[in-house]
């Protein structure tokens, strides 16, 4: 038995991309706005609707939890990849000079990878 079914993980890509597409450009619309760290963390609160939507209903849909229950977890999961995100958005933009959209892009994956694992083994578990 596959950790990962293919319609599911098509489905996390998929959800997931339009998530991250979200998420950079509500970052670039308010970057110039007020600082890059604030400007990420709008993005984030943003994607955050799309991701946990299209995560319940398409990515894990037979998720063995209700609705609530699932928010209540992915809602911890994704402050977790946040804080990762924006420990690495930072790290990247301040600490090593990076261009902005090329350390989002990095902190990005990073919590995405992290997201993964937390929402299938726990925020979605079957």
């Amino acid at each position: 038995m596959s950790l990962v079914h293919p319609r599911e993980g098509l489905w996390f890509l998929v959800v997931g991309a339009g998530a991250a597409a979200t998420h950079a450009a509500v970052f670039w619309l308010a970057q110039h706005l007020m600082l890059a760290e604030v400007a990420n963390a709008a993005g984030f609160i943003v994607a955050f609707f799309v991701s946990f939507f299209g995560h319940r209903f398409l990515s894990f849909q037979d998720a063995g939890t209700g609705v609530g229950q699932s928010l209540a977890r992915f809602a911890t999961t994704a402050i977790a990849g946040f804080a990762v995100n924006e420990a690495v958005f930072t790290l990247l933009l301040r600490g090593a000079l990076w261009p902005s959209w090329l350390a989002l892009f990095t902190a990005m994956l990073v919590a995405a990878a992290q997201t993964f694992v937390l929402s299938r083994f726990w925020a979605f578990r079957r």
